[in-house]
């Protein structure tokens, strides 16, 4: 009986990789790497999980094929949210911008993000009050959607996903490190630096400690976050031919916004989070490591 609800296990998720991967995992590869995080969520006793990592890495898809999983396989509902979904519009990082410093017009920071919004959606998670109705952000428009998404149903597991989620507040002396261009160029003042810290050490802790557990899925280095935010730009932009594409060097200034964050991320939640999901260039997991 075990071995015929894990081969349903199995079957189920290599026909979910194909709908969202275009590409069916192995078994061994199932077995191996996505049936432990499965079960790091589904035996842990616990109902909020954090997941972080770079940009382009996955963190959706793979978010996608586990909550999918949990509900059908598993029948535990899964409730999850995108931090990406909770950007400040367009106008208020304006505003931002022009009153603090030029750099947070761009989203992605701690500091263009609404928090308090999206704490308020967990609590009401916590006290299982539905409708929770979530902000839309669209990133071909850059801009908030004036349609919500709307929850309806009670969820047993809280998911949230982002590429800073579960990130600590930077050390001074590798803050005020130049480490590309952009940060020498624009922040030669630290300003746009010392604010999104500032941000990490009060709201998103706060954020942040209101989960459970948290997972990091790790790359092997910020190198390859070019890469796969090129190929994430391509699919994006294949969907809705009439926006404008970043070209190369319009995606090699706009990574650069994340550089120093991620970097941090690598060394510090590598030690950190319950569970590291160690991904290769090929963005695809390797190995996992419990601390």
């Amino acid at each position: 009986m075990i071995l015929n609800y894990m081969k349903k296990t199995i079957n189920y998720i290599q026909n979910e990789s194909l709908k969202i991967y275009n590409r069916k995992y192995s078994k061994k590869y199932i077995r191996e790497n996505i049936l432990p995080i499965i079960n790091f969520i589904n035996i842990s006793g616990k109902n909020k999980f954090l997941v972080g990592g770079s940009q382009g890495i996955g963190k959706s898809s793979l978010i996608k094929i586990i909550s999918n999983t949990l509900n059908k396989i598993y029948k535990k509902k899964v409730l999850s949210l995108s931090l990406d979904d909770y950007y400040l519009s367009k106008k208020q990082r304006l505003t931002l911008s022009k009153n603090i410093n030029k750099l947070l017009i761009t989203r992605g920071v701690p500091g263009t993000h609404n928090v308090k919004k999206l704490i308020d959606d967990i609590k009401k998670f916590d006290k299982s009050k539905i409708p929770i109705k979530t902000p839309l952000f669209d990133k071909l428009i850059d801009d908030v959607l004036k349609e919500k998404k709307i929850v309806k149903t009670k969820a047993d597991i809280l998911i949230l996903e982002g590429w800073c989620c579960g990130c600590n507040e930077i050390n001074i002396e590798y803050l005020y490190k130049n480490i590309n261009a952009l940060e020498k160029k624009y922040d030669h003042n630290y300003i746009w630096r010392n604010y999104y810290n500032y941000k990490l050490e009060n709201e998103y802790k706060e954020l942040f400690s209101l989960f459970d557990l948290s997972i990091f899925m790790k790359a092997p280095s910020f190198r390859y976050v070019f890469d796969w935010r090129y190929k994430q730009e391509i699919k994006n932009n294949s969907k809705r031919k009439n926006f404008k594409k970043m070209n190369i060097d319009e995606i090699k200034f706009f990574v650069q916004h994340f550089e120093k964050i991620t970097k941090w991320m690598i060394k510090d939640l590598n030690k950190r989070a319950n569970l590291v999901i160690n991904i290769n260039k090929d963005q695809k997991i390797f190995s996992l490591k419990i601390n």
